[in-house]
């Protein structure tokens, strides 16, 4: 990569490039500096028969300003000192010394012999030389002066073709229909902002590439110009330098996104073997210790979580960037946000998992969770949703099912059915056994309780003023407990009223006149002596 940044480099960037000069020299080489039109040429580093590195500075403008347009038509020239005892190389022009380098002159870092300093010197001369006929040829100025107005004509043209394509691709966009996502129905106004984002993003390019045309256009026509040309040669460098960057670096991450790749192509590969399998069991097709139909679907999604987390980590050090600093803190920053704004997320999100996997219950069951009880209408890692009776829908956080109690009323065994309690509370002066028979009656009357298996009635508990009654009765395995525990207390209400008998938990103010009691002789009143 460092090979193709050089080459580049190498052929768009001048001779006033040369290591000799340097880019940010201390004030002793700014005073033996060789600078003519702004450009460092050479810097002077050793003494020459008695003269200081400044004196042959002096000496060398001095022999400069000699020259003549006679001498500047010819091109200047490099060749071995005469005097054997001194090594190094002169320049001159036309005949005419202009300075000499000397070994002492070289810089050991840059690594550079006598012929090569010479040669770059040489092409920094004959480039300053050509740069001041240009300016004095009338010729040269007008043909660079056209270059610039056709470059400036150019650069109209661009940014006219580039506002024509802007308007034609906002036309397009708003004739061009956005497919429904029903992933986001209803939240908010997904098809304007989509148009808008998409209409940012033409405006954005547009102007991103007339700002590239203007800098294109600004290097070239500053380096038609010689007194203008180092600060246009300067603008092009520094643009193709950053286009250089810009290449090695999509260049040098390449292999890493090959990588990437290869990892999401593996991990995608998984993840489908993975739901095949669970979709196989599932359905059926296949059966898996620890695995059943309600938790099939949470297990699916947990492995999917876990497998592109584990790609994640391994793909990470191959992603562009990832060793930097800024994708550092980003990291970091986003781990302390999930950090402190996931605590209570976690904590619902582990009790819907228990939920889920303890199988407490189902879409569609009939439950009582707390003091509401209704039809699960969802079972989601954060919440459970009920559908009262009322029509109402009750959305329970997790962490407050698990911490309570769920009583399910869907679940029974698959062949005997569940059993259905109801209580009354009846005073004193009623008999025992004939609440005890009427409640019979009523669950024998009651369509859906299971005739073959015998309600129960117990007594649960002697009040000061009633007493009170549990009946147990089993339903079918196909009866819906809500429609069952109603039409059961109907036939409780109707067989109540047809043997007079009331349904009420008396209290009383005072002791009544007469004892609260039942005499022998009604102990066995209709219903119970039938």
């Amino acid at each position: 990569m460092a090979l193709i940044r050089f080459c580049l480099l190498l052929l768009l960037s001048l001779p006033a490039l040369a290591a000799e000069p340097r880019a940010n020299p201390s004030p002793q080489d700014s005073a033996r500096t060789l600078e003519l039109e702004n450009q460092p040429v050479f810097v002077f580093q050793a003494e020459q028969a008695g003269l200081t590195p400044e004196q042959r500075l002096q000496r060398t403008l001095q022999r400069i300003r000699g020259l003549d347009d006679e001498d500047l038509k010819q091109t200047v020239r490099y060749q071995p000192l005469a005097d054997p005892r001194l090594r190094g190389m002169a320049l001159s022009i036309n005949g005419k010394p202009l300075l000499t380098i000397l070994d002492g002159d070289l810089d050991p870092g840059d690594q550079l012999t006598l012929e090569q300093a010479a040669a770059r010197v040489q092409a920094r001369l004959n480039g300053l030389r050509q740069a001041a006929l240009e300016q004095r040829s009338l010729e040269q100025i007008a043909t660079s002066t056209l270059l610039a107005l056709l470059a400036s004509a150019l650069f109209v043209a661009a940014l006219a073709l580039i506002a024509r394509i802007r308007s034609a691709s906002r036309r397009r966009l708003a004739r061009q229909p956005i497919g429904r996502l029903p992933w986001l129905s209803g939240r908010f106004d997904v098809v304007r902002f989509l148009r808008a984002a998409e209409c940012q993003l033409v405006d954005i390019t547009a102007l991103l590439s007339a700002l590239v045309a203007g800098y294109v256009w600004l290097s070239y026509t500053l380096s038609r110009f010689p007194a203008t040309r180092p600060l246009g040669r300067k603008l092009g460098q520094s643009f193709w330098q950053l286009l250089s960057t810009i290449v090695d670096d999509i260049l040098s991450a390449l292999p890493g996104l090959a990588t990437v790749a290869v990892i999401f192509l593996l991990t995608r590969l998984a993840n489908r073997a993975l739901t095949l399998l669970f979709g196989a069991v599932e359905r059926g097709q296949l059966d898996l210790p620890g695995l059943h139909a309600e938790t099939v679907g949470a297990t699916r999604r947990l492995a999917a979580v876990v497998l592109w987390l584990f790609a994640l980590i391994v793909a990470y050090p191959y992603l562009p960037g990832a060793g930097s600093d800024a994708f550092k803190g980003v990291s970091v920053f986003f781990g302390l946000m999930v950090t402190l704004g996931s605590a209570g997320l976690m904590n619902h999100a582990m009790s819907g998992l228990v939920l889920i996997y303890a199988r407490a219950f189902r879409p569609g069951d009939y439950v009582r969770i707390g003091e509401v009880e209704g039809t699960v209408s969802e079972l989601s890692t954060l919440s459970t949703k009920l559908i009262t009776g009322q029509g109402y829908e009750i959305t329970i956080p997790n962490a407050v099912t698990v911490g309570g109690r769920v009583s399910n009323y869907s679940r029974h065994h698959a062949t005997a059915g569940a059993m259905i309690a109801t209580r009354v509370t009846i005073g004193y002066d009623t008999p025992w056994r004939q609440v005890e028979a009427l409640l019979e009656l009523a669950a024998r009357r009651t369509p859906g309780i299971d005739p073959a298996c015998p309600p129960q009635v117990r007594k649960l508990a002697l009040q000061d003023f009633y007493i009170e009654y549990e009946l147990q009765a089993k339903a079918l395995p196909d009866a819906q407990t809500p429609q069952l525990r109603d039409a059961l207390h109907g036939q409780i209400l109707d067989a109540f009223n047809e043997f007079g008998v009331q349904i009420m938990s008396p209290h009383f103010v005072e002791q009544p006149a007469t004892q609260v009691v039942v005499p022998p002789a009604r102990w066995r009143e209709p219903p119970a002596g039938q």
